[in-house]
């Protein structure tokens, strides 16, 4: 099965933002999907859910889950989830060892 790598920074960062966001869920966790877009030609979404899907993999590091369905994974696994704080902006971005090609922003990858 591939894998996928969740930093401690973007552990701590996701159940921090998760537990101000004003939701109840009963088994939280981050859910990302790939998608054709952008300027590269893939394009990850990401939102919080609560569970699982019926296609999904669940990766967890303290205590903090990721969920990716498997079509996704193919696209992601290897990779290592991270949170960045910067001057252009924060958030969930990932070190996608797949990735042939990626745009300037970031925000999409070719494989």
């Amino acid at each position: 099965m591939p894998s996928l790598t969740i930093t401690d920074h973007a552990a701590s960062k996701g159940t921090e933002l998760m537990a101000t966001d004003g939701v109840e869920r009963a088994e939280p966790g981050l859910r990302v999907v790939v998608k054709g877009g952008g300027c590269s030609g893939l394009m990850t979404h990401m939102e919080f859910a609560d569970g699982a899907g019926p296609d999904d993999e669940i990766f967890e590091h303290q205590g903090f889950r990721v969920f990716i369905d498997k079509k996704s994974l193919f696209f992601l696994g290897g990779s290592v989830l991270d949170y960045k704080d910067g001057l252009t902006g924060a958030g969930f971005k990932f070190e996608n060892p797949n990735a042939s090609n990626t745009c300037g922003c970031g925000e999409s990858f070719a494989v």
